[in-house]
């Protein structure tokens, strides 16, 4: 993701002061594992930059359109994501004696030496994490023929009862409709 270099000005030198942020980056896409995705109308945001004493604090959120492809049946799959922003810049590295054992793993950036902040990294974990694990083009996707590679949402290819005769015949249970019972 671009950079999102944001200056620290006497808008934020007091704590408790707020300075409202909105705006648009025009990101072509991004990766996560092995999909990647198209952002058509790239991303906007709306954040809150709070001074919080101790440093900065960018609450907010993100909006998206997202194209990718089914994880199913490999067409294009489409979907918005509403990311929630949750980032805290702080002034000065804190001293690692100061902090307890439940605080070792704090997430913070620190504010760089010339008063700026980089949102990027905020944006973007806030993409990545509202991004679907499995994508489907429709919730009910049927996905692809195993056997022929047919688009099951497109056509019945014929090889579903192939498919579950399979199933069944390797079953470890499959021997049991040659037990006979008798009474």
């Amino acid at each position: 993701m671009q950079p999102l270099i944001i200056p620290l000005d006497a808008r934020l030198a007091d704590p408790g002061s707020t300075l409202p942020l909105m705006g648009h980056l025009d990101e072509e896409g991004y990766t996560l594992g092995d999909h990647d995705f198209i952002l058509p109308a790239g991303i906007d945001y709306d954040l809150m930059l709070t001074n919080a004493g101790e440093g900065i604090l960018a609450t907010g959120m993100l909006n998206a359109h997202v194209v990718g492809s089914c994880d199913r049946c490999l067409e294009k799959a489409e979907f918005d994501v509403a990311g929630e922003v949750d980032e805290y810049f702080l002034f000065h590295e804190p001293d690692p004696a100061s902090l307890g054992d439940d605080e070792d793993e704090i997430d913070f950036a620190l504010v760089s030496a010339d008063q700026t902040i980089d949102l990027s990294e905020a944006l973007s974990s806030a993409l990545l994490m509202e991004t679907p694990f499995v994508v489907l083009c429709k919730p009910d996707c049927r996905g692809l023929c195993p056997v022929c590679g047919a688009n099951l949402n497109e056509e019945d290819c014929g090889h579903a009862v192939q498919i579950e005769q399979d199933r069944l015949s390797s079953s470890p249970f499959a021997k049991l409709k040659e037990l006979k019972l008798e009474d």
